[in-house]
């Protein structure tokens, strides 16, 4: 395989996650990757493991994009 990414992906259809971790591997990356679909579940991802790449569905009820950004730069990660 190629390159390896450990991937944090905001979201809540499991298909459409699954739909960017295949293509993802299509184009021959080694993925290790978590779902989450809230704040909370988000913060404790975040806690837990560091992540290569962030990819948030911009609109989902109650919690998006802009949403997802503030609980990353709550952290203060880079």
């Amino acid at each position: 395989m190629g390159d390896s990414l450990k991937l944090l992906i905001v979201e809540d259809s499991e298909d459409d996650a699954l739909l960017v971790v295949h293509e993802l591997r299509r184009g021959g990356f080694d993925i290790e990757y978590a779902r989450v679909e809230s704040p909370i579940e988000m913060a404790a991802a975040l806690e837990r493991e560091e992540w290569d790449l962030i990819i948030a569905d911009y609109v989902i009820p109650g919690f998006g994009g802009l949403a997802a950004l503030g609980v990353y730069l709550e952290r203060g990660l880079d």
